[in-house]
């Protein structure tokens, strides 16, 4: 894995270049960065700052995203299948349609964040905040939802979920 600038991989971006994968980008400060469609596969984003960022179609498939701040991001349609995103800021992001089965989203902040048609399979919720977002369609088949807060969340399906007596539902009681 080798490190990378911000400026090298936006100047390559802009040049049409979209592999980037396993590259170091820790710390990296990618606010409001326009990159749809950027393969990031493997990559290192560890504690990396990118709020409003547009990276919708991204693979980012076993990237580490652990403490990112991604509150507000585009995500939609992304690949995070056994993405690192222990502890990251997902708050209001947008991850409509994203594939996170096998994510690790223990400690995550996803407040308000839109999960419409994502894929959460065998996903790690534990200790997530998932308090107001909207999970209309979102699938959770064998996801761990322990010590998972899913108050007041839209659409909630988690029949198949594993979930224990420390998660909170939607409506705010736990469930023995």
């Amino acid at each position: 894995m080798h490190k990378i600038s911000v400026q090298e991989l936006l100047a390559e971006y802009t040049q049409g270049q979209r592999d980037f994968c396993e590259v170091d980008l820790s710390e990296a400060n990618l606010f409001e960065c326009n990159l749809q469609d950027i393969n990031l596969q493997g990559s290192d984003l560890r504690q990396a700052y990118l709020p409003y960022a547009n990276f919708s179609r991204a693979n980012l498939q076993q990237a580490t995203l652990q403490g990112a701040q991604l509150g507000n991001i585009r995500l939609i349609s992304a690949n995070l299948v056994e993405a690192d995103l222990v502890n990251a800021n997902l708050s209001r992001a947008d991850l409509c349609g994203c594939n996170l089965a096998g994510a690790n989203l223990s400690g995550a902040d996803l407040q308000g964040a839109d999960l419409r048609y994502s894929n959460l399979s065998e996903a790690n919720l534990t200790g997530a905040n998932l308090g107001g977002a909207n999970l209309e369609r979102a699938t959770f088949t064998r996801a761990n939802l322990s010590q998972c807060n899913l108050f007041r969340a839209q659409s909630v399906n988690v029949d198949d979920a594993i979930w224990d007596d420390t998660t909170i539902f939607p409506d705010g009681y736990r469930r023995t």
